[in-house]
């Protein structure tokens, strides 16, 4: 390495500080984000190829047990005729909205993903994705005041060039003194279980399994507006399980790699003292709750594309082994920090028959153990008919469900 190589290399390690940095919202900041609607952007890439040892792990880092997705001589004897990826497995290769584009120093939180699924990934496919941004707005919110949000469209497509999915996700991006100061989530501490609360969500995560529906083919014509769904639980929220969650979509970047990236976006990495000055993602308030707190959350808290798989295991292991889940819609309206527990339920909101598709529309949502609706969400599935005039649900663009961008 030469010596002018190595005085660049110690300048770009310099712009790496101990302190997260301070960004702010300013006209001019948001004039250059807004310049980019419209720009195709490079995502962050994970796992690309599919195969059952990604497959499986990708289930069980979502806590799900559908066999569907992970029983190999389960699955031959299905419609499928072997084992496929749970709908919510593109994750591994990109979380929607998640970039580092614009706003340096201005922390982002994602808060909403809107899915719909077209084809389902299955051992030897090669996934890639391309993101555009749709659209930056300016907002008021309870928690830092000023903040933007931004919306970008992925597109995931198969080795054939099929798509396999599209999502827009959303990102706020907050300034991370006006959060500490704002101090919206102040009053919020560790919950405290009893030991028949903790048996109650063991019983109900452990019954989980027998509540599936799988082969027992759900029908169109037994659903009716206002039948609930079974319950599932995830909590009380751990480390083990955010870290659980990162594996299992293959997301890694240590030492030498991390330094690099770093130093591409010094802005968003830190020398964290706390690990002896090693460099640590701002993002590392998932995992350390010193850092969250620093962000005005009060303490370690989960991903949102977790939450969004939690919310699709819900309806995946209601619908059974011969619907499809079209459309996915979730929303984070609150954090949900070590310790909480998610009461994840549903609720048939509609049925009808559209382009010769049996479709119900089942309203989601998460509830903490302290009552509140931390993510509220909708989900469309197709399912089987017994009226010979429908439909089967299968694979391919068939339904164009003219999917709303949000504003």
């Amino acid at each position: 390495m030469s010596e002018q190589t190595g005085v660049q290399q110690a300048e770009k390690t310099a712009e790496i500080r101990e302190a997260a940095a301070e960004g702010r919202i300013t006209e001019e900041a948001l004039a250059a984000v807004r310049a980019m609607i419209g720009t195709k952007l490079r995502p962050e890439q994970y796992l690309r190829d599919a195969s059952v040892d990604t497959i499986t792990n990708f289930a069980n880092g979502i806590g799900d047990l559908n066999p569907l997705y992970r029983d190999l001589e389960y699955a031959r004897w299905t419609r499928f005729g072997g084992l496929i990826a749970h709908p919510c497995f593109p994750m591994v290769h990109h979380w929607p909205g998640r970039s580092h584009w614009g706003l340096p120093g201005v922390h982002g939180f994602a808060v909403g993903n809107d899915w719909e699924f077209f084809r389902n990934v299955r051992p030897g496919d090669r996934i890639s994705v391309w993101n555009r941004v749709v659209d930056v707005k300016e907002k008021e919110g309870r928690f830092s005041g000023r903040m933007v949000m931004q919306y970008v469209e992925s597109n995931f497509t198969n080795q054939r060039d099929e798509i396999v999915a599209k999502a827009l996700g959303w990102t706020s991006r907050h300034e991370r003194t006006a959060s500490r100061e704002k101090g919206k989530y102040k009053d919020v501490t560790a919950h405290t279980y009893g030991e028949e609360e903790l048996r109650a969500i063991d019983d109900k995560v452990l019954g989980e399994a027998e509540r599936i529906r799988g082969p027992k083919t759900r029908y169109y014509e037994e659903v009716a507006v206002g039948d609930e769904l079974d319950e599932i639980v995830r909590g009380p929220l751990s480390a083990s399980d955010t870290i659980g969650f990162v594996a299992a979509c293959g997301r890694s970047r240590t030492h030498g790699v991390l330094l690099r990236e770093a130093m591409r976006h010094p802005r968003h990495y830190i020398r964290n003292p706390e690990a002896g000055g090693g460099i640590e993602y701002t993002g590392i308030g998932h995992h350390r709750e010193s850092f969250a707190q620093q962000v005005g959350v009060p303490g370690m808290y989960d991903y949102l594309p977790q939450r969004v798989c939690w919310l699709g295991s819900l309806v995946t292991n209601w619908m059974g082994d011969d619907a499809m889940l079209k459309r996915l819609r979730v929303e984070a309206r609150r954090f949900n920090i070590q310790g909480d527990t998610q009461f994840i339920r549903g609720k048939i909101g509609r049925k009808y028959v559209k382009d010769r598709f049996a479709l119900v529309d089942i309203d989601i949502q998460g509830v903490n153990q302290r009552g509140e609706v931390t993510t509220p969400g909708l989900a469309t599935v197709i399912l089987p008919s017994t009226d010979i005039g429908t439909r089967i649900p299968t694979e391919g663009p068939g339904l164009d469900l003219e999917l709303p961008v949000v504003r």
